[in-house]
């Protein structure tokens, strides 16, 4: 097999994580402030879909291993993406916030069945001869950052558009709508372009043990991580409409994210090869907490575009730097077990960090506290993971 034919591979994988997050999840950023201005939502209750959201992911990723030992993780992976898909085009028809916190959940387990399943075959297929690890795995989590770019170019107009064109259908309704299509055509796409990996990744590895104790750090950093960044990616753009930013510098902010986790595949392939312990983890939490902090700091546009650059460019390598960790450190049947496993405390995570930062949000200092909370969090996660040390090599 020639080298560029599993990276075609690994980028057609990644369309799995475009679907998952970058349409499923991170567009709701994009989302919010129509929506929560439709709806009339506080800022605990907008944050309290994400993090339903989030519990829906956590389902998921504690169920994957039992998926993963019926099917393969190809199927699991696309079977996840159709899924998302119709579900999105539900959220436009969705008409109260009971209706819409269940949709939220149910996505999250679609998301994290895709998730899982894309991740557990970018991870195989990063053992093939010849070809870099780091960077398989760096396209597959980057693959996040088309979905961001995409829903940066869909959403505003959409949500955007005058009464006269949007047919008396709120704006968000047509935005959701389009984002399920995308996930759809990427949908066929990549089952089109990885059939070779039917089969793979199934009963094996997902019966193996995984023993936590030694990745101790290594997980409480990755909780941290799911605290943390989930308040950047829910309430960026409205703390930047909050700072009377131009709509169009807020979806060039957005896009420049999102081409920043697509960057990140070639940015940390290397660092991602070279080391086993947390490293990775510690410099990915540092940099993020430096990140978040930037637009509380400063409103000027160079500080906003700074904070959008390095939070794409880092904040995806954060979860490869787990996968990549799970891999230099374990026996390939372990590896569906050991990535459920910081998926699983990732979405833990995920469940506190939108509330906590609404909840926070909706008290004095407003929704700039709440983004200092979680660059403290962040930070937090930076100093356990540089305790993370790598297992002893077999003899």
């Amino acid at each position: 097999m020639t080298r560029s034919r599993p990276l075609l591979t690994a980028a057609a994988l990644a369309l799995g994580a475009a679907v998952s997050l970058g349409l499923a999840r991170f567009s709701y950023a994009l989302l919010l402030p129509p929506m929560r201005v439709d709806l009339g939502w506080n800022y605990l209750t907008a944050g309290a879909m994400n993090t339903v959201n989030a519990a829906g992911y956590l389902v998921g990723a504690l169920l994957a291993p039992r998926w993963l030992a019926r099917h393969d993780a190809r199927a699991l992976m696309l079977a996840g993406m159709v899924a998302a898909a119709v579900l999105m085009a539900a959220h436009g028809l969705g008409r109260n916030d009971a209706a819409l916190y269940a949709l939220r959940g149910l996505t999250g387990l679609a998301s994290a069945a895709t998730f899982i399943g894309g991740a557990v075959l970018a991870a195989r297929l990063g053992s093939t001869p010849s070809v870099s690890a780091g960077l398989v795995l760096g396209l597959y989590y980057g693959g996040t950052g088309v979905g961001i770019v995409a829903s940066a170019l869909l959403v505003p107009p959409l949500t955007d558009l005058p009464a006269s064109a949007s047919l008396g259908v709120a704006g968000w309704r047509w935005a959701w709508a389009a984002l399920a299509v995308a996930a759809l055509l990427a949908t066929g796409v990549a089952a089109r372009a990885t059939r070779s990996l039917a089969g793979t990744g199934a009963a094996a590895g997902a019966r193996a043990a995984f023993d936590w104790r030694p990745f101790g750090f290594g997980l409480a950093a990755y909780l941290m991580f799911g605290l943390g960044y989930i308040g950047y990616m829910t309430f960026v753009v409205t703390l930047l409409r909050e700072q009377q930013l131009p709509p169009a510098q807020i979806v060039a902010f957005y896009v420049l994210l999102g081409i920043g986790v697509i960057a990140s595949s070639w940015l940390w392939a290397g660092l991602l090869q070279r080391h086993r312990g947390g490293m990775p983890l510690a410099l990915f939490n540092g940099l993020l907490a430096l990140a978040t902090a930037l637009p509380v700091i400063s409103a000027h546009p160079l500080a906003v575009f700074a904070s959008g650059a390095l939070f794409g460019g880092v904040f995806l390598s954060v979860v490869a730097s787990t996968t990549a960790l799970v891999r230099h450190n374990l026996p390939s049947t372990a590896w569906p077990g050991g990535i459920a496993a910081f998926t699983i405390i990732f979405a833990a995570g995920q469940i506190v960090g939108p509330s906590l930062v609404g909840w926070v949000a909706d008290g004095p200092g407003g929704i700039a506290r709440g983004f200092g909370v979680s660059a403290g969090l962040l930070a937090v996660g930076a100093l356990l993971a540089m305790q993370q040390r790598p297992l002893p090599l077999p003899r």
